[in-house]
């Protein structure tokens, strides 16, 4: 037996769902600190170390699960990354992102330490979470103490610090900038910043975008209604980033990926600190002529 009259009860059960998302965003309690339970980050070290320098600074089991993951050294280290993967991330996919780590540091050198920051539950799927900013809102204030945390546990001075932001995260990272402590903002494969160009980040950062063509994220709408959408792409010229070359990436999970210009781009943007290098790097990043994003 078929319910066909059921079809549009449930058509309008999901518009009302749309209108209700539209008229009140959703809200959610600030991401705490991630604390480090010491048999989950004994579990998550030893699936994933490679014979690799590798930390885990914080490991919570709790639900999915959360976690920030270091290699090298971020108290000593001369430079920092920290990447902030999107949707679908949490402790039991982060082998994703720590390849993506793992590829960074090798192209960066020794001398900077990179940190996977899975400290805020990232959306599941590419329904009304991922369209929400509702993730987002509660994952920046806990990256910005994050990010300020790494700089006031550093030994030998203030490090060259870089926010790595992939997708989803993109959306976070953008709402954090402003209080954001960071030097570089790179925003990968972003669905929107939330802002209408970089000034309207009002952030300190020097801030990097790209979106490949191959990226599937070209297909969503820069838009913003109500809670729902999240609005210009950073990687388009009118936002006023720094674009970042995009030759090699072959999807959307694979600008930090070896091979990849974008790679060595976010390496030459981590691995540069001194005041004295920062005209010659902006000039390697944008110099190639695939530097110019589709829109």
């Amino acid at each position: 037996m078929t319910f066909r009259w059921l079809y549009p009860f449930a058509a309008a059960a999901i518009l009302f769902g749309l209108l209700v998302a539209l008229a009140w965003p959703a809200s959610a309690a600030p991401a705490a600190a991630v604390p480090r339970d010491a048999g989950c980050a004994a579990s998550l070290a030893a699936a994933n170390t490679q014979g690799d320098d590798l930390r885990v600074l914080g490991c919570d089991p709790a639900g999915r699960g959360l976690a920030v993951v270091a290699l090298g050294d971020p108290a000593t280290a001369r430079s920092v990354a920290v990447i902030v993967p999107g949707s679908d991330t949490d402790l039991h996919s982060i082998a994703k992102p720590l390849s993506w780590a793992r590829a960074l540091r090798a192209a960066a050198g020794p001398d900077t330490a990179v940190v996977v920051w899975v400290g805020y539950r990232t959306p599941q799927g590419l329904g009304l979470d991922a369209a929400s900013g509702a993730p987002a809102r509660a994952g920046a204030p806990a990256l910005d103490t994050f990010v300020e945390s790494v700089r006031a546990a550093h030994v030998a001075g203030p490090p060259h610090l870089t926010v790595v932001a992939h997708s989803y995260g993109a959306v976070v990272a953008a709402l954090a900038a402003p209080d954001l402590d960071a030097d570089d903002l790179v925003l990968l494969a972003s669905p929107g910043a939330r802002a209408d160009d970089v000034a309207d980040l009002h952030t300190r950062a020097h801030v990097f975008a790209a979106r490949a063509p191959a990226d599937w994220m070209r297909w969503v709408p820069s838009i913003e209604i109500g809670d729902l959408g999240h609005g210009a792409d950073p990687a388009s010229p009118s936002f006023g980033a720094t674009l970042l070359p995009t030759t090699g990436v072959t999807a959307h999970d694979r600008y930090l990926a070896p091979g990849s210009a974008t790679l060595d781009a976010v390496a030459a943007v981590a691995s540069s600190p001194d005041a004295a290098v920062a005209s010659s790097r902006e000039a390697a990043v944008t110099s190639s002529p695939a530097a110019a994003v589709s829109a």
